[in-house]
């Protein structure tokens, strides 16, 4: 007799504790009531995928050859700082190649941060359910291949490879026919989309790349939307308050879905809510149907008392440190509760043991990653103030580091300041540098900055990255207090990366 499958639902948990979720909630947002009216909200009624790794290049040198030319053949198209706001080009690529984005329901993830490590919690949590998924996430710590993942992996270069030769007479067709040739990220969003078709899969995790409305993934309609929380990034492109950004991000709900909407500032929850009136959307926000409940330090990471649509989730340990990465695992259960019917056809849990094991099974690169002991070295991509805010005072609880030596590469696009600001209370000195990409803040200009921040005695500048890593690491070993310091490398996506790669990582 064959072993009967998990079921995916488990009995409800009586509802306590909860009031207190909705207290702090409340205590942190006095105003949350004014956007009350008019929502319509769910009310909760009483296996494991691989670890997902950072790939290395391929180790045959034919793969790497074709890989290579595939990555320079996408760089000469537009990057994805230079944007033309509309859907037009990739939708007629989606036309040409037989809309694959209908092949599979979709979750849709926007919000400024969290959103990654929120798709990689959502993949596990329905890897660990027996279903087939492909994740679609931005940007890569190394390689491009992790952007387009199948079953909680990302593809292999070969089938990258084959994927871009697969779609690429259809991309000049569309290339020819419009104004604008297809972006960088278009083509790589039509890429995945065909993957998953062809793979196939039962669900696709897709994060936008930059606002909403417009995106390039936004040809999707996501039967689950998540919003994590929005803060200022992209000003330029985006507006320049929650609200105008908000407006933009919205832009991933669609007519009946379920919205799943993480801890807001009060104007941007009140822009979502709005547009999810318009469109008869369902609205579950946390603090008010899910949230966190508890949360213990533990070694290597956490342990979490969760509330989710349908119930309590008591001991789930998440491999990941910081507070933002509990309610990151608190959005993705929600998430993964409303699409299998949970709060609203169903009144009952997912499988606990289940729901454990894939939260244990969860990595996310580059997030408080450490990579290196003795002294520990630290990875956290945070680029704008409110990731920046978040990984430190992770990295605090953490580690409890006695000396703290940072490792700053920024973009000359973001608000560097704020970022370093963020940090200033935690790091002992700091290490400005920068990374290989063009958009990188030059070094000298970036000290300047830290100067003002910091003070002239706290920062040193290496403008080479293997330098600065070596400086840090040697200021973290002085004056007697090896086992009890730590460097943090971050600042940027591609500093993270790169940093890697010298560390030995990839």
């Amino acid at each position: 007799m064959s072993e009967q499958q998990p079921h995916p639902f488990d009995e409800p948990d009586e509802p306590d504790e909860f009031d207190e979720i909705v207290d702090s909630e409340t205590d942190r947002d006095p105003d949350l009531a004014v956007i009350e009216a008019g929502s319509r909200t769910l009310r909760t009624r009483a296996g494991s995928p691989q670890a997902d790794q950072v790939p290395a290049r391929p180790a045959d040198p034919e793969v790497d050859r074709a890989l290579r030319e595939v990555e320079a053949d996408l760089a000469t198209r537009w990057g994805e700082t230079k944007l033309e706001p509309s859907v037009s080009r990739i939708a007629a690529l989606m036309d040409v190649l037989g809309e694959p984005q209908r092949a599979y329901p979709s979750i849709h993830i926007t919000g400024t941060n969290g959103k990654t490590s929120t798709a990689r919690m959502i993949e596990a949590l329905l890897g660990a359910f027996d279903l087939r998924t492909g994740r679609y996430t931005s940007p890569h710590v190394q390689s491009i291949t992790e952007r387009i993942s199948l079953d909680g992996a990302p593809i292999e270069a070969e089938r990258f490879i084959a994927t871009y030769e697969d779609i690429k007479p259809y991309v000049e067709m569309v290339d020819a026919a419009q104004e604008f040739r297809l972006s960088f990220f278009e083509v790589l969003t039509g890429m995945a989309y065909a993957a998953f078709a062809d793979a196939p899969v039962d669900v696709a995790v897709v994060e936008v790349g930059m606002g909403g409305s417009w995106d390039a993934t936004n040809v999707i309609d996501g039967s689950v939307a998540v919003v994590t929380p929005i803060d200022l990034d992209h000003t330029d492109r985006l507006g320049t308050t929650a609200a105008e950004i908000a407006g933009e991000k919205a832009g991933v709900i669609k007519e009946g879905a379920t919205v799943i909407l993480a801890q807001q500032p009060v104007d941007a929850a009140q822009v979502m809510l709005k547009k999810a009136v318009e469109v008869d959307a369902t609205v579950a926000r946390e603090g008010m149907e899910f949230g966190v409940v508890s949360r213990e330090v533990a070694v290597g990471g956490q342990l979490l008392k969760l509330r989710g649509l349908g119930g309590e989730y008591e001991e789930i340990f998440l491999p990941l440190h910081g507070a933002h990465q509990a309610h990151n695992a608190a959005v993705a259960l929600a998430a993964v509760e409303a699409f299998f019917g949970i709060g609203a056809q169903h009144a009952r849990t997912l499988d606990l043991d289940t729901v454990r094991t894939a939260f244990a099974s969860v990595v996310s690169p580059g997030r408080l990653e450490v990579v290196r002991r003795s002294p520990t070295v630290v990875l956290d991509a945070a680029h704008n103030p409110a990731g920046a805010r978040a990984a430190a005072e992770g990295v605090t609880e953490a580690f409890g580091f006695s000396r703290l030596i940072g490792v700053v590469g920024a973009s000359a696009d973001k608000d560097v300041k704020a970022v370093l600001e963020a940090f200033e209370p935690v790091f002992t000195e700091v290490v400005v540098t920068q990374n290989s990409s063009h958009r990188a803040m030059n070094a000298d200009e970036l000290a300047a900055v830290a100067v003002e921040v910091f003070g002239d005695e706290r920062v040193v500048v290496e403008p080479r990255l293997d330098d600065a890593l070596e400086a840090a690491i040697t200021l973290a070993e002085e004056e007697a207090e090896y086992s009890g310091a730590g460097v943090l490398v971050t600042g940027s996506v591609i500093t993270v990366g790169e940093a890697r790669l010298l560390l030995g990582r990839g």
